[in-house]
């Protein structure tokens, strides 16, 4: 987050509850939170916001977490849902908007000028994560669902960035594209890195770019998680790949590597006792599939391959529906985890 943007999120932290009940005013105070149905101020009782506490780090104040959807952020996600805005500068304009009711607080003197993060940096990646929004109601739902995957519950690793960087190279011009921004994070949550995912906002699929997927900061040994570290959990490549197998295992913790060669180096938590690898359909990753197994024999945990009919779990999904995907997982699961995670007996779409 940007210098100037870190300091309009602790100014409003400061107010947190006056925030609230301008931009949420369908929620209420209970104890020390705020309590809403979501950002965008539908009344409910989802959405928890702390309103005291320190300026940053574990408990700070303004920080909010959708219990519903995973969704997490500050204040000016806030302003930013509630309203409906997309440019971060109409999010800022409207923040200092407010912060000059009374008694603002006067800029900080002497403040240094922020420094430029490396580019490709972890650095990079928390600031590009940090400027993002939460994905409901965004195209990168719209894309999501528009592959077959409508299960978006615990999806907070995954924001929206309306106007994104793109350059095919080093020579070539800058673009902006809609992307969908995935956070990278180690076994501590703590973000290492960031993957993009440039879409086409006319055709909810991904842009008409030469390498519309790009990955950035750390990334060996991490992944995009959805749910947290448990003794049974599921591997692969793609962020499409492990949603798609996450629709008919539910329940299972899903940890998506970005490529065959970080799938083959993806760290163990330490809870972890059977470990399901979804298989690419691919002499890479039939590679990532070999050297998971063997690490994972070597730590004591169980491994199960889970292949596809076709090139990966999305592609079947998309090919087949729901219940064919569910019929192609259902042999493959170990028989403990049929009635465990949910595959035992018939389910819509949420």
């Amino acid at each position: 987050m940007s210098s100037s943007a870190s300091d309009l999120s602790y100014r409003l932290a400061r107010e947190a509850e006056a925030v609230c009940r301008q931009y949420l005013s369908n929620g209420r105070r209970v104890g020390r939170y705020w309590i809403v149905g979501d950002v965008r101020n539908t009344p409910g009782r989802s959405m928890h916001l702390r309103l005291l506490g320190p300026e940053s780090g574990a408990g700070a104040a303004g920080k909010w977490t959708d219990s519903a959807t995973g969704e997490h952020g500050d204040l000016l996600d806030v302003i930013r849902g509630s309203l409906g805005l997309m440019d971060f500068r109409d999010v800022a304009d409207e923040a200092r908007r407010f912060l000059s009711l009374p008694r603002p607080e006067p800029e900080p003197p002497h403040r240094p000028r922020a420094i430029p993060a490396p580019t490709g940096s972890p650095e990079a990646a928390r600031r590009l994560i940090a400027a993002s929004l939460p994905i409901l109601g965004t195209l990168v739902e719209t894309y999501l669902r528009h592959r077959c995957i409508d299960r978006l519950h615990d999806v907070g690793a995954l924001r929206f960035h309306p106007r994104c960087y793109y350059r095919a190279d080093d020579k070539a011009p800058r673009q902006n594209w809609p992307a969908m921004i995935a956070s990278v994070t180690d076994l501590g949550g703590a973000i290492t890195g960031a993957h993009r995912t440039w879409l086409d906002p006319s055709v909810a699929g991904k842009a008409p770019i030469e390498t519309p997927r790009k990955a950035m900061g750390a990334l060996r040994g991490h992944a995009v998680r959805f749910g947290s570290s448990a003794k049974v959990m599921a591997a692969g490549e793609g962020i499409e790949t492990m949603l798609s197998l996450r629709v008919v295992l539910s329940g299972v913790p899903m940890m998506a590597a970005l490529s065959a060669a970080h799938l083959s180096a993806i760290l163990f938590p330490d809870a972890l006792r059977r470990l399901y690898i979804a298989r690419d359909i691919d002499p890479a990753g039939d590679g990532a599939v070999a050297t998971l197994t063997k690490r994972a024999a070597a730590a004591g945990i169980e491994t199960i391959t889970l292949s596809p009919h076709l090139g990966d779990f999305n592609e079947d999904l998309v090919a087949f529906g729901l219940d064919e995907l569910r019929a192609i997982v259902r042999p493959q699961v170990h028989p403990a985890d049929v009635e465990r995670f949910h595959l035992a007996a018939p389910f819509g779409r949420l």
